[in-house]
């Protein structure tokens, strides 16, 4: 295993959940964050906390689904720390809901954070580490990025489009660019995620899957601490976590 002291890394979803974990994770282990949402008040708690515990952590307010969020949020990394080593695409939102309810808008928020906020990232993100000649860019996919289950038609959509990015970015990217990429691909965790649901349908299908024992944020970003760590010559393409008793 490889240090990472020192290293930089964008966290964007940091407001919560598994950003949340992650960013403490990669802190903890001397990594340089920089914590990207569009909740302030939630990211300036993180930053305290971060550093109460010896570590070091900027605040940069963004949303993904802007252009000019993602232009500033590399600026700010590449000013504050001088590089930027990691990307964690982690940015998501789940609205699931059945197709014959029609809801639109929620079909063009998912596509418009789950996709395009992915891509926009790594637009300003990449070539800072083209520049470097190094870099590891982690995107945050599901589970529901390898399997279809009904109410989530639009929300897989998203996934598998972030897991094809991946291997595509992996193929382009990692033998002759030295930027690693990995695909992190959640089962069932407990997150925030859920509660952007208003299908009161889909919440009925919730409730079995509420008794499982299911995975903790932590969980998840041990898996990117997993990947992070390994030595230059190894990237670790994908990485699905999910809790035992999940089928």
């Amino acid at each position: 295993m490889s240090s990472i002291s020192g290293k930089s890394a964008i966290v964007t979803g940091a407001s919560s959940g598994i950003g949340t974990a992650t960013a403490k994770a990669l802190a903890n282990e001397g990594v340089n964050v920089v914590l990207a949402a569009r909740r302030e008040d939630r990211l300036q708690d993180l930053k305290a906390e971060i550093e109460r515990e010896g570590g070091k952590a900027v605040v940069c307010v963004t949303d993904v689904t802007k252009v000019e969020d993602t232009k500033k949020l590399a600026e700010v990394a590449k000013s504050e720390f001088g590089s930027i080593d990691m990307l964690i695409n982690n940015a998501g939102v789940m609205p699931l809901s059945f197709m014959d309810k029609l809801k639109v808008d929620e079909w063009r928020q998912m596509v418009d954070v789950n996709i395009h906020g992915v891509l926009n990232c790594i637009a300003h993100v990449l070539p800072v580490m083209l520049e470097q000649n190094s870099g590891h860019i982690f995107n945050i996919s599901s589970v529901a990025g390898r399997r279809i289950f009904p109410g989530g038609a639009v929300y897989c959509l998203t996934k598998y489009g972030v897991r094809a990015l991946s291997e595509g970015m992996r193929q382009e990217l990692t033998p002759k660019k030295n930027i690693r990429i990995t695909c992190i691909e959640p089962g069932a965790v407990k997150t925030e995620l859920p509660e952007t649901i208003t299908d009161d349908d889909i919440m009925e299908n919730f409730k079995e899957m509420m008794e499982m024992e299911m995975l903790q944020p932590e969980d998840i970003a041990e898996g990117i601490l997993y990947a992070a760590r390994q030595p230059g010559h190894v990237d670790v393409a994908e990485v699905m976590i999910i809790p035992r008793d999940q089928s």
